[in-house]
């Protein structure tokens, strides 16, 4: 069952690429719209909490509340450079460097900072399973010159640098300062920080006219997604661990790639079209092995 919960986020976060690609609008639009949609899942899930007659489900402590608001808020930082590289490298060039960079960062920080895949056997499968995973996705990133949007090494860096925000976020459920939380009482407060993060680079970003343009509110669909997803993921994160609840999130990068193809219409040549195929098999296998790294 809890395996079936880590798969709620790769469906949530691999359509809300797809909602936001055909809803549109700049990169304040998108990130705007994730916040407020994130935010809204949080209020539901905390209002039903209290009326559901369990109100300790949602208790959060001062530390554990601002640390939450303050992992948010990073997170929006991993998600402004996701939307700003959708736009300059595609979808689905995007989300399969994006899940390669924050396997990569995760995995480490999982295995040095919080003691995953402890046991030798856990070791080798773990690290062979991300291994599989990246080849798979970088699989799927190969570019032809003919192809339309380019993966260049000035978008690249780009994306490795802004996905910090999301290292910061993914281990997040497993934080010392926030193991005595309820999850759904750490749940509320991040949303609220992502909003926060989103509406200060608004504002920074010189864009206050954002908030005139209808997509800065229809790009809240994408954001409701999102939201749900990072809803399980706090559940199957504190159950399965961050390193195996994270990597089998990243099979949402099956539904944002063949999404970003077969929805968005990102033109891809035959060639391409034929390793993306062969890296998302390697992304499923890789993902499904990570199930025995115990």
């Amino acid at each position: 069952m809890t395996y079936l919960l880590a798969l709620v986020p790769a469906v949530g976060w691999g359509i809300m690429p797809l909602i936001t690609g055909k809803v549109g609008g700049s990169t304040v639009n998108q990130t705007f719209g994730i916040g407020a949609g994130a935010t809204i899942v949080g209020l539901v899930a905390f209002a039903a909490a209290k009326l559901s007659g369990n109100p300790g489900a949602v208790v959060v402590s001062w530390r554990g509340f601002w640390i939450s608001v303050l992992c948010g808020a990073l997170w929006s930082t991993g998600q402004m450079g996701q939307f700003v590289s959708f736009k300059r490298m595609g979808v689905s060039n995007t989300m399969p460097l994006s899940t390669v960079f924050q396997l990569v960062g995760n995995s480490i920080i999982g295995v040095l900072v919080f003691g995953e895949w402890h046991s030798k056997r856990a070791l080798i499968i773990g690290f062979c399973a991300l291994l599989i995973v990246i080849l798979g996705a970088l699989m799927t990133s190969i570019t032809d010159q003919s192809s339309g949007k380019k993966v260049t090494v000035r978008n690249f860096m780009f994306l490795l640098v802004t996905t910090f925000g999301y290292w910061v976020y993914s281990k997040f459920p497993k934080l010392p300062w926030l193991q005595n939380e309820k999850s759904l009482g750490i749940f509320l407060p991040e949303m609220i920080g992502i909003l926060i993060g989103a509406t200060i680079y608004t504002f920074a970003s010189g864009n206050a006219k954002a908030f005139k343009q209808k997509e800065q509110y229809l790009n809240i669909f994408g954001g409701i997604s999102w939201g749900i997803a990072a809803l399980a993921y706090i559940f199957a994160g504190r159950s399965l661990g961050t390193n195996v609840a994270f990597i089998f999130t990243q099979l949402n990068v099956v539904i944002a790639t063949l999404g970003g193809i077969l929805v968005l219409h990102e033109r891809k040549t035959n060639r391409e079209m034929g390793f993306t195929i062969l890296g998302i098999i390697f992304v499923v296998c890789g993902s499904i092995l990570t199930a025995f790294a115990h």
